[in-house]
């Protein structure tokens, strides 16, 4: 896929990137290249490919599932300016 200056402006444009002149052609040949080489990867038989979530044959190690803290909501509360039925109030700050 070839991509026109035109269109290398307006990408600059949606981007909200200041392109010189000068670097529309090069910037053009460039990202057609990119668009070429990601169809040329999509072409790629993978049919017979199961994904997969890790690239490596591997599991990963988990921690045990445990609680490690304990409730503190009274205690924070205990030092809060303003706490109604548990929750914390705050001045009003959109009209």
């Amino acid at each position: 896929m070839s991509l026109s200056p035109e269109q290398i402006k307006q990408v600059a444009h949606l981007a909200r990137l200041s392109l010189p002149p000068e670097k529309v052609e090069p910037y053009a040949r460039q990202l057609s290249n990119i668009l070429e080489l990601v169809g040329q990867l999509s072409n790629a038989a993978t049919d017979d490919v199961a994904p997969m979530a890790h690239p490596l044959d591997m599991v990963q190690r988990l921690r045990p599932d445990a609680v490690t803290e304990e409730d503190r909501r009274d205690a924070f509360q205990a030092i809060a300016p303003a706490v109604e039925n548990g929750l914390y109030l705050v001045p009003k700050v959109i009209e």
